[in-house]
């Protein structure tokens, strides 16, 4: 199995274009990668590829990686896309990939109706791009070789679906973690989660590669840095750091490689020599980087 980090940042990426924080300002300067916003691209054979959530920066990410460029006059190697969640920053690049080529979409009916209600998104030409429901803790195949099990998470709604007081850690087809399997290679992607209960951390036991949200450092980071109100949990995303964070709840999990994905910009862990990021180094972690490879 082959992946490609196509983007590490969460909503806005690296630098977001409104905030002067520390970390946008050293990325502007050059003192730090870029990150674009988050997306994963898979493979089994080199061919045939999936993207694990359609990015608002698609566009570029799929010009940087050649193993995505166009085979030949028209076309795509990209076989589907698949959908975790309803949110901006994992479906607003399907608008990108609306040039009459085929793929389908997989998603849970929720977030299909969510795509369903709005009708910019109708630009995607229903006869070549066909939108196929999955249904939890069932698998499917959307390339030869690949079979993912899609699984709830805790988690709410897109921010443009909430309501008044949303349910931020609720369970159902709206915040999906993903089981990526090929022969006997097990990765696991969880770009949004809420918080971390036993019997998920039993379920990613397993995991050859674990993909896992890594929004925050602290619950409350964005206040603390002059950038927002909102908390990581509000937000509908757990904390790296502290005793139900996911170092902390996670720490059993020392059989496979461990990596941080949807970084939010304010998030200190992407300065490479300060203590956040060697406390994270020290407990197995990586921070992915737009451009990482895996390969199982």
């Amino acid at each position: 199995m082959l992946l490609t980090v196509l983007g590490a940042g969460a909503g806005g990426g690296l630098p977001q274009w409104n905030c002067g924080c520390r970390n946008c300002r050293d990325a502007r300067n050059g003192r730090l990668p870029r990150m674009t916003q988050s997306s994963v691209a898979v493979s089994v054979n080199g061919e045939d590829w999936v993207v694990l959530n359609a990015s608002p920066d698609a566009r570029d990410q799929l010009d940087r990686t050649p193993s995505l460029h166009p085979p030949g006059l028209r076309g795509s190697p990209i076989r589907a896309v698949v959908l975790t969640n309803a949110d901006v920053d994992h479906v607003a690049g399907l608008l990108t990939l609306r040039e009459k080529t085929g793929f389908s979409v997989f998603a849970s009916a929720e977030i299909l109706a969510a795509l369903e209600d709005n009708p910019i998104f109708g630009v995607l030409d229903p006869a070549l791009v066909e939108r196929q429901t999955i249904v939890l803790d069932t698998s499917f195949t959307p390339t030869a070789g690949l079979t993912i099990t899609p699984f709830a998470v805790p988690g709410k709604v897109a921010l443009y679906l909430e309501d008044e007081a949303p349910d931020t850690e609720a369970m159902g087809e709206q915040t999906i973690g993903l089981c990526l399997e090929e022969d006997q290679s097990r990765v696991y992607y969880v770009p949004g989660c809420a918080t971390i209960p036993d019997w998920l951390v039993q379920r990613l036991s397993d995991a050859d590669l674990l993909l896992f949200d890594g929004t925050v450092w602290e619950d409350a980071e964005m206040e603390a840095t002059g950038t927002g109100t909102k908390t990581g949990a509000r937000m509908g995303h757990v904390a790296m750091n502290g005793h139900r964070g996911s170092l902390a709840r996670l720490a059993p999990l020392t059989n496979g490689r461990k990596v941080f994905v949807h970084i939010n910009n304010t998030n200190p862990v992407l300065q490479p020599d300060g203590p956040e990021r060697r406390t994270i180094e020290a407990a197995g972690w990586t921070i992915a980087q737009d451009g990482m490879e895996f390969r199982l």
